[in-house]
């Protein structure tokens, strides 16, 4: 009989004592430092921007109606002067090429550009940490209220901000929901909580997660779920500009009294501070080099920039800047001409033909759609007089918001002719299906499948707005 097997049960503490810290690592909470600069007044800027389009889009009106919708309810997609169809998803295709190459092309030149000044987790975190600022008071005073035991104060500050929090994410997801429901139908709904499942899914579904991501989680999503942070280096090459300290300048680091020349006393420029790492939204410390983790916001440089004035030292040690640029001692006109290199002519030249074929193709878009489907449960047929005849459903479809009168007219065959409506309107943005017979004398042409053209175009006018070709059946 085999001995009984022993089982040790350890303490998860004990555990993390006996495998030592690397088996995880419990976070540490990151009370932000608020810093004003150059790159901060940009960060703030694309904040405005991006918050004014998606809050006030919806709000917008053209033609009538909502400016920007995407009505699922109908299939169609309106965006100002233009109506899209499900049929026009080659444009989201494209807009998603456009988007890639961008990315590309930013990245290639400086970095993280999209994670530091537009990307929403950065945007939505900047206002919920102003927000917490603006109630809980600056990041010592955040930090002394987070060691603080909870009593009436804190639990009423606390309330305040998740409060702000809370309703300030109701708001977003509610605008979210505004650009796929009419704006108006939403604000009717509202004042008698009569809104559908699917939208209140989405509402709190959007909300929850702005909350959970901006206020709570904040760095872990850049450190840990954005899966850009981890192939961001592929796009990077010794002449892309990221944040970057000036070791060889700022080393060694030490204290020193104002108005002290570094060399004098053996030090650097850097008086280790820590106010880089202080004003760092993801809590790196930059002077360790390039990391994942940095978003390439320009936190710290604005920082270290505020206390070289103060030190009355060159502004720069942490700075925009490029490998070869920092080993080669480069100044900023020969990093400006090495950003004109073949990755970025690439990137930026596939880019801009990207753009003009996409502008060139909504420009030159046709104002009628149409799709003929010929009835193949008649095929071909003789009828009255001798002819031939075989059946089409023409689906029309109007792309612009007015009331388009149409004339259809076919050709293709000798003697055809065409039988049922030849002239009607169609309502704005809207899709008429019309059922037409096509005749042709039998000694037209041989038995079989021929091509024939169907001309749709505007009456009174010999040109042709659209033409699309089909086949007619000829029996044997």
């Amino acid at each position: 009989m085999s001995d009984p097997v022993r089982v040790r049960v350890v303490p998860k503490s004990q555990l993390r004592e006996e495998q030592g810290d690397e088996l995880y690592a419990s976070r540490q909470k990151i009370h932000v430092r608020s810093v004003k600069g150059v790159f901060a007044n940009w960060r703030w800027a694309l904040v405005w921007l991006t918050q004014i389009l998606y809050y006030g889009l919806p709000w917008l009106t053209w033609n009538d109606r909502q400016a920007v919708l995407f009505h699922l309810t109908e299939r169609k997609f309106y965006v100002f002067g233009w109506v899209f169809w499900p049929q026009d998803v080659f444009y989201l295709a494209i807009l998603l090429i456009i988007s890639a190459y961008a990315l590309f092309f930013f990245t290639a030149i400086a970095g993280r550009l999209w994670c530091g000044y537009a990307c929403p987790q950065t945007v939505y975190t900047e206002i919920f940490m102003w927000v917490e600022e603006k109630i809980e008071g600056d990041h010592n005073k955040r930090r002394k209220l987070e060691a603080a035991p909870m009593d009436a104060r804190k639990f009423g500050l606390r309330a305040a901000k998740f409060s702000a929090w809370g309703l300030f994410s109701l708001w977003t997801g509610f605008t979210l929901v505004a650009y796929f429901t009419p704006v108006e139908e939403l604000l009717q709904s509202a004042r008698t909580f009569g809104f559908g499942p699917w939208e209140i899914f989405w509402i709190l579904f959007y909300g929850s997660f702005t909350y959970l991501f901006a206020g709570v989680l904040r760095e872990q999503v850049c450190k840990y779920m954005c899966p850009y942070a981890r192939f961001q280096s592929v796009m990077f090459d010794p002449d892309t500009l990221v944040v970057t300290y000036d070791e060889e300048r700022g080393e060694p680091r030490g204290s020193r009294r104002k108005g002290v020349e570094p060399r004098s006393v053996g030090v650097g420029d850097c008086i280790d501070c820590g106010i880089c790492v202080q004003v760092c939204p993801t809590g790196i410390d930059i002077r360790e080099g390039l990391q994942y983790e940095c978003i390439g916001c320009g936190a710290c440089i604005d920082g270290c920039d505020q206390v070289m004035d103060k030190m009355g030292y060159p502004r720069g040690l942490i700075r925009y800047s490029t490998e070869n640029a920092l080993r080669r001692h480069w100044g900023r006109s020969e990093i400006v001409r090495h950003v004109l290199r073949p990755r970025t002519l690439i990137y930026g030249g596939v880019l801009v033909l990207i753009l003009l074929a996409t502008v060139w193709s909504l420009a030159t878009r046709s104002d009628l759609r149409v799709d003929v489907i010929r009835d193949r449960a008649t095929l071909g047929r003789e009828v009255a007089g001798g002819l031939i005849e075989n059946v089409y459903q023409l689906r029309i479809m109007n792309m612009q918001e007015v009331t388009r009168p149409v004339v259809v007219r076919v050709s293709g065959l000798e003697g055809i002719r065409l039988e049922g409506p030849q002239q009607f309107e169609i309502q704005p943005a809207m899709t008429e299906s019309v059922t037409v017979q096509v005749q042709v004398p039998p000694e037209a042409a041989t038995p079989g499948s021929h091509e024939i053209v169907f001309e749709i175009g505007v009456p009174g006018d010999s040109g042709v707005a659209v033409r699309e070709r089909t086949t007619f059946l000829l029996p044997r």
